[in-house]
């Protein structure tokens, strides 16, 4: 059976989605453990403050101006840039809360955060992802999602997003590999940096999450890795089947 079908029907014999008897709304984000640091084997999670804003000029600045181009800021050139995007990623905790990324040696790598906070309706979305080259396509980088995919899970949401511009295809790509199912695309949902922006909406769920746990766990496990430090399997090849 398709998510979010069901076999169920009301008195009237319309057919209405199953039961959810035993769920509880998660607490409010302020007061949540999303507060707190999220620790991992190869990176750590910091709750962004105005502080960071230096280490951050300095994890960024050899950056290419192309790294900015999917994001509705960017690139930034000066301290004054890093202060504007610290400010707009925490100037509102209930409905933003972000993360700065650090590696085992507490270098700032990049950030990432909770969006769309709605813990009455069970989901919340992950985004404002901007990566540095020095964390990309590393074994810290993948982490970092896991623990922002697992927190998700162990606080009570049921529904994980993410979205992204529909001409971003390493986002799009990133989604499938972490187990996201693609859910559609919005024509025209926004006007970014001037140009028209379809947004592609990706999206796991709760009942899904031990499975794709399971998937992370075995690809981080540093036995999935070779002297030379590349990876044996990919974790793409381990999420595919799982994938609608």
């Amino acid at each position: 059976m398709v998510a979010g079908s069901s076999d169920h029907k009301n008195k009237y014999n319309q057919p209405v989605g199953h039961p959810v008897e035993s769920w509880v709304a998660p607490a409010a984000v302020n007061v949540a453990p999303l507060t707190q640091r999220l620790q991992g084997r190869y990176c750590e999670l910091e709750p962004l403050t105005e502080l960071h804003k230096s280490e951050l000029q300095t994890a960024f600045e050899d950056a290419p101006k192309n790294l900015w181009t999917y994001l509705a800021y960017g690139p930034m050139t000066q301290e004054a840039d890093y202060v504007s995007w610290v400010e707009l990623l925490t100037q509102d905790r209930s409905n933003t809360f972000a993360y700065l990324i650090r590696d085992t040696e507490q270098n700032a790598l990049g950030v990432c955060a909770y969006l769309r906070i709605a813990p009455q309706a069970g989901s919340i979305e992950i985004g404002h992802l901007c990566f540095s080259p020095r964390l990309q396509r590393t074994r810290a980088a993948t982490e970092a999602l896991y623990l922002m995919i697992e927190a998700t899970f162990l606080l009570g949401y049921r529904r994980c997003e993410w979205k992204c511009n529909d001409l971003n295809q390493p986002s799009i790509s990133a989604a499938k590999r972490l187990g996201f199912s693609y859910e559609g695309t919005f024509r025209n949902a926004q006007v970014v940096k001037g140009a028209n922006r379809n947004t592609a909406w990706f999206s796991m769920i709760d009942s899904e999450w031990n499975a794709r746990q399971a998937c992370f766990e075995k690809w981080l496990d540093p036995d999935n890795f070779d002297v030379e430090g590349k990876q044996i399997q990919t974790l793409s090849s381990m999420t595919q089947a799982l994938i609608d």
